[in-house]
């Protein structure tokens, strides 16, 4: 099974495969979305290592590695990188958005010098490569990345990163109403449960996205 028919929802079970994806290298932008030091770190709570050692385990075995092979497949290819990380620019995080502050796992206070909110070292920027800080979920809403993309002459986005089903899912959805055509690199993206992660893979998938692998983004590229 190909990109073409993998991750097909309801919606879209008996459309008709999907026309050749050709990414322009100079019209296109990698995005990495929050792959930062504080998802990666531990829990000190026995019971919360053992409900995130799977996604950890992506993470580190997958994901990371995934998307440093990706960062150097685009660099060899001049394609323009970005990094958006969550961090907040007031040290008490009155600049958050109110999901950003509202009580629960999703609760996020990350000053933008503070050590959880930096990017993980392995996909850290190379040169003049942005990275932009967001109080929100979608990196569309939350910067200038809209404008950023268009003064650069970009059309195509590659996605990666986390969380799946929110800030992936949020971006995408952005980039789509701005009319850039979007890959998700699947697995170069995790969720907290691989069950979510597949989820909305099929929720966001032909109408938002086409969802590939990192092995079919190469093909994709030409000049």
């Amino acid at each position: 099974m190909t990109w073409k028919t993998k991750y097909r929802s309801f919606y879209y079970k008996e459309a008709p495969e999907p026309a050749n994806i050709v990414f322009k290298v100079d019209e296109t932008a990698l995005l990495v979305i929050d792959v930062q030091e504080t998802y990666l770190a531990p829990s000190s709570k026995v019971e919360e290592q053992q409900r995130w050692k799977p996604f950890l385990e992506r993470m580190n075995k997958t994901v990371i590695p995934n998307t440093a092979t990706l960062l150097q497949t685009c660099r060899s290819r001049e394609i323009e990188v970005l990094f958006a990380r969550i961090a907040c620019l007031k040290e008490d995080g009155r600049d958050r958005s109110i999901s950003q502050k509202k009580p629960g796992w999703n609760y996020l206070l990350m000053p933008r010098e503070s050590k959880e909110s930096q990017l993980v070292p392995e996909l850290a920027p190379v040169g003049d490569e942005i990275v932009l800080c967001k109080t929100t979920d979608s990196a569309v809403t939350g910067t200038n990345l809209r404008l950023i993309l268009h003064n650069m002459g970009i059309r195509n986005v590659i996605v990666a990163g986390i969380f799946t089903d929110q800030c992936i899912s949020s971006t995408v959805r952005s980039l789509a109403d701005e009319s850039f055509d979007v890959i998700v690199v699947e697995d170069c993206c995790a969720a907290g449960t691989d069950e979510l992660h597949d989820k909305e893979l099929e929720i966001i998938n032909m109408i938002y996205c086409h969802v590939v692998s990192l092995k079919e983004v190469k093909t994709f590229l030409t000049k």
